[in-house]
């Protein structure tokens, strides 16, 4: 597989090194001070491109790949406003597109796990349940897009009277979320079912940004060759 790293970072980094430990090759890094590198000419070296920014960028960076034909795998978060256009055009292109909040086999277990907890507690109306959230002080969105997902998953499964407000859409949803900014915290996501008799949590660390490059690698292996629109669901079968 030949990769295009946009977003040369730390996670850019550790994409690389995972990507060279499995016998794939980089044809591409991109970051602020090449952005002009990102170009149809370059773009069409890779088969996948890693996008890993920032919410302000990352609607741009998946167009382009799109509009050059190279298939991109998604990692940034805070831009969800898009995500809608992004999967309009990849499907008028015939393109490949993988998004997930969260690139960890751990979280995305969560998630299921998430699920099923939230349609099982849904009997006991005597419990609140809330969601805090724990990242490094240096990322940009809060709350966090894993924390997002719990909550929009916990609220299809079974709704909640409590108020909160998505400050990626602005709009007001219905469950209840704590973030904090922590020094260099990978990310902790935790899950609580709480009332007068007990508390139930849920709770997944990040050790390093390791897991989450693994399986940014795994989709982008899972999407060379295939056409459409993907997740982690995907990925990882339940």
């Amino acid at each position: 597989m030949k990769a295009a790293i946009i977003g040369y970072g730390k996670m850019g980094r550790e994409i690389e090194k995972i990507l060279v430990e499995r016998g794939h090759e980089t044809v591409l890094t991109v970051n602020t001070d090449n952005a002009a590198d990102l170009n149809a000419g370059n773009l069409r070296q890779a088969d996948v491109a890693f996008e890993f920014t920032s919410p302000a960028t990352a609607y741009a960076n998946v167009r382009k790949c799109l509009e050059c034909g190279t298939a991109v795998v998604c990692g940034s978060t805070g831009w969800n406003e898009h995500l809608g256009e992004v999967r309009e055009l990849c499907n008028s292109f015939g393109g490949s597109f993988f998004y997930s909040s969260n690139y960890s086999i751990g979280v995305n277990v969560m998630f299921h796990l998430n699920r099923e907890l939230a349609r099982i507690m849904n009997q006991f109306p005597e419990y609140n349940v809330s969601i805090e959230e724990t990242h490094h002080k240096h990322k940009l969105d809060s709350p966090s897009g894993t924390a997002v997902t719990l909550a929009e998953d916990i609220i299809a499964s079974c709704g909640t009277k409590k108020l909160w407000v998505n400050r990626y859409t602005d709009s007001v949803e219905e469950i209840g979320i704590r973030s904090f900014r922590e020094g260099e915290v990978p990310g902790t996501h935790k899950i609580i079912y709480e009332s007068e008799n007990d508390l139930l949590s849920v709770t997944i660390c990040a050790k390093s940004r390791r897991g989450l490059a693994f399986g940014a690698v795994l989709a982008g292996e899972f999407l060379c060759g295939r056409r459409g629109i993907y997740s982690m669901d995907d990925l990882v079968k339940f």
